[in-house]
């Protein structure tokens, strides 16, 4: 597997093809919208999904972990579906996530799904948070940015492939600001033709889709938003 070299606001990082961030120079990891409990919180409201969501995704940051060995994680908020998730997590996950999270630095950014910190869990917690030319917090803002990191829109995008088309997962970027994919093994998608990731970047950018073993990049141009527009294909990194 082979991570995408990215410079971006003066700083050198490393785009994951399973959609974390890394971070070299400060050894530091970046997921974003893990919904740990999402599926025992739709239980809660009569819709059953098999409940394997949070050991799937804590088996996915556990491999991030041992690729690149941070000595800090910052999470980009919603990590866990509600308020109420770290509650209901399961004896070995519970244990298992307490262990990650006790073994490196744990930095919860705040989301709305979770907009206080998870309770008995380490880590300090931040509504956003700055580090040298970097902005991490969980929902981009509007007007202008620079070295933004956020989450929050579960970016996705659709190119054709053999006469067909498919949909993937995908960072997306310009010069100042950059958006992570969703980890969680229950999150759904939004197109980033949709307005509320297009209009974020009015000067066009770059997507990146999540592959098996690495990324594949084409450029989105800056133009109005329309739902179900495709975008084409320009290479991969």
């Amino acid at each position: 597997m082979t991570a995408a070299p990215l410079h971006f606001a003066g700083e050198r990082l490393m785009l994951d093809p399973s959609g974390a961030l890394w971070w070299p120079s400060r050894k530091t990891l970046v997921v974003s919208d893990l919904h740990f409990e999402k599926g025992t919180a739709f239980a809660e409201t009569g819709s059953l999904l098999p409940p394997f969501d949070t050991r799937d995704t804590l088996a996915l940051l556990t491999s991030f972990l041992r690729r690149y060995r941070p000595e800090s994680v910052i999470l980009l908020g919603d990590s866990f579906h509600d308020s109420r998730g770290a509650q209901r997590l399961g004896e070995s996950d519970r244990a298992r996530l307490l262990h990650l999270a006790t073994s490196t630095e744990f930095v919860w950014i705040l989301g709305n799904h979770d907009a206080t910190p998870p309770e008995g869990l380490p880590g300090e917690s931040h509504a956003e948070l700055k580090i040298s030319n970097l902005t991490f917090r969980h929902e981009a803002k509007p007007g202008k940015v620079v070295g933004e990191i956020s989450g929050h829109f579960h970016p996705k995008a659709r190119v054709a492939v053999r006469g067909t088309s498919i949909s993937r997962p995908c960072f997306v970027m310009d010069g100042y600001r950059l958006m992570l994919p969703a980890l969680g093994a229950y999150t759904g998608g939004l197109d980033v033709s949709d307005a509320a990731i297009a209009l974020l970047y009015p000067r066009g950018g770059r997507v990146c889709l999540l592959g098996k073993e690495r990324l594949h990049s084409f450029p989105f141009a800056a133009s109005r938003p329309k739902p179900g527009v495709a975008v084409s294909p320009g290479g991969v990194i």
